[in-house]
């Protein structure tokens, strides 16, 4: 069974969005995120965290996809 995934976000003192994805791996963190860093705005900085360079597994592909679907407007 695949790991629960998170989306963490932080507010810093700046006043800066912090976006951090936390037990998905490869490109399914672009994939999560997609539609909410649209809705925010531009992105200026991404920083990967090392499951980015992971392939993700069968089951967590499919997952990915069922989210990215399930976030599809009808």
């Amino acid at each position: 069974m695949a790991e629960y995934q998170q989306v963490e976000y932080t507010i810093d003192k700046q006043g800066n969005l912090i976006e951090r994805v936390l037990n998905v791996k490869g490109k399914g963190c672009l994939d999560l995120t997609e539609e909410i860093e649209k809705a925010l705005g531009v992105v200026e900085k991404r920083e990967f965290l090392p499951e980015y360079e992971q392939a993700p597994t069968v089951e967590e592909a499919v997952q990915n996809q069922t989210v990215r679907q399930a976030m599809e407007p009808l």
